[in-house]
C-alpha cells in the first residue's frame, strides 16, 4: 500500500471541500447527495465519514451538533469549511480539482 504525501487530498476529500466551500454548512447526507450528483463516485457512506473525519482531524473542517431537531429525527453534525481546508482547495492545481466547480452547491 502506498502512502500519500502529507497534505495530499484525495479526490473525494477535495470533492467535499470543493461541495461544502459551496453550501456553508453542511451535513453528511447532503454532501452524500451533492457526489452521487456529480462525478464522484461515493462507493459507501462508511467512506464519506471517514474522510469527513479525517478531513476535521486535519483542521479542514470544523463540526457541531445541530440544536434537537423538532420533528423527532436524530441530530445532525454540521459541519463548515475552515479557512485552512479552503487554503487547500485553492492549491490543489484545476486539472486534479473537477468536482464542484462544475456543479452547483449542495442544498441542504
Amino acid at each position: 500500500m502506498t502512502r500519500r504525501r502529507p497534505g495530499a487530498l484525495l479526490p473525494l476529500e477535495l470533492a467535499i471541500l470543493e461541495e461544502g466551500l459551496a453550501a456553508g454548512e453542511f451535513h453528511g447526507f447532503a454532501i452524500a447527495k451533492a457526489l452521487a450528483h456529480g462525478s464522484s463516485r461515493l462507493t459507501a457512506h462508511g467512506t464519506l465519514y471517514k474522510a469527513l473525519g479525517r478531513l476535521e482531524s486535519a483542521g479542514l473542517l470544523r463540526s457541531s451538533w445541530e440544536d434537537p431537531a423538532p420533528e423527532g429525527r436524530p441530530r445532525r453534525r454540521l459541519y463548515t469549511v475552515t479557512g485552512a481546508g479552503a487554503l487547500a482547495v485553492t492549491q490543489v492545481a484545476p486539472a486534479t480539482a473537477p468536482m464542484a466547480r462544475r456543479r452547483p452547491g449542495l442544498a441542504t
